[in-house]
């Protein structure tokens, strides 16, 4: 009988998992601190589960990661050695670590990015020391599976957007949510985003990396793989998108160009798709919807 524990399990992911995985023992940072090695002790020793799958982490907006590197390196990389090294005391049999898309190289040859280009570059500098602090985890969790033989895995999904972001902190929405907003709440029959529109990203409904993180704990998958729909739209794409289903006629106008980022940071589902051939993405439109829905009626 398994007995899975959820870290992170308060944020929007877990929220999302909470749905499917409801007999899981769900953590947040209010529950136990992970930074804390006696605390992340007294967790497991409390639930002694069979499966953790690790989502806590100490995340933020662009301009924080700048402006407080050291932090999100040094709590990260304490969190992640915490969980680990205590998984490993008390004889957790399989691990799975949530990672992100940001953790690959800021510029490939070619795209979209496949799991063996994890380390041909260094990540993106806005948000640097938090990249590497999330590469640190993979290399952690291929060193325990070589060393100890342990059966851990990571995947590594792209940008996600759900029903369950924080609707009321700016700084912590995901850009979908703050897109539905913005159109919402638009005052002067214009759309203000930053940047040119230009950028391509990958965006997946938070719902369906619950589903896959599900389908690794019941097929027991130990693979390292991204998670990714196979649509790559441009930020301009997407709010047009977003206009479309929500029936609205709002102009577009974009300020401050420099905010851009990366031009694109595609990844490959290959390597998922070979693994669980039958799954079906929920696409842009439909997602948009649900998030709508979990915007007007919260």
């Amino acid at each position: 009988m398994n007995k899975i524990l959820v870290t992170g399990g308060t944020g929007m992911l877990g929220m999302h998992l909470k749905k499917i995985l409801p007999t899981a023992i769900y953590v947040g940072s209010k529950d136990y601190n992970l930074t804390d090695l006696k605390d992340t002790k007294k967790l497991l020793k409390k639930v002694n589960p069979t499966h953790v799958i690790h989502l806590a982490a100490k995340v933020g907006g662009i301009q924080d990661n700048v402006k407080c590197p050291a932090d999100y390196y040094d709590d990260n990389i304490l969190i992640n050695t915490n969980i680990l090294k205590t998984c490993k005391k008390y004889n957790v049999k399989r691990f799975t670590g949530i990672l992100s898309t940001c953790i690959y190289p800021n510029i490939v040859k070619k795209y979209p990015m496949s799991e063996e280009d994890l380390f041909n570059g260094p990540p993106p500098p806005s948000n640097f020391s938090y990249a590497y602090a999330k590469r640190c985890l993979a290399v952690q969790i291929d060193a325990y599976n070589k060393q100890f033989g342990t059966k851990y895995n990571y995947l590594i999904p792209c940008n996600l957007y759900g029903d369950y972001d924080n609707l009321h902190n700016e700084n912590k929405m995901h850009f979908v949510t703050a897109l539905l907003n913005k159109i919402r709440n638009s005052q002067d029959n214009l759309l203000h985003l930053l940047g040119t529109g230009r950028p391509l990203r990958q965006f997946m409904y938070a719902g369906d990396l619950a589903r896959v993180i599900k389908e690794v704990i019941d097929r027991d998958i130990v693979e390292n793989f991204n998670v990714a729909p196979n649509y790559n739209y441009s930020i301009n794409e997407m709010a047009n998108i977003a206009k479309s289903v929500l029936n609205v006629d709002l102009k577009i106008k974009y300020s401050k160009p420099e905010l851009d980022g990366q031009y694109r940071k595609d990844v490959s589902c290959k390597k998922m798709r070979h693994l669980l051939p039958n799954f079906n993405f929920t696409t842009f439109e439909e997602g948009v919807k649900k998030v709508y829905n979990s915007i007007i009626n919260e």
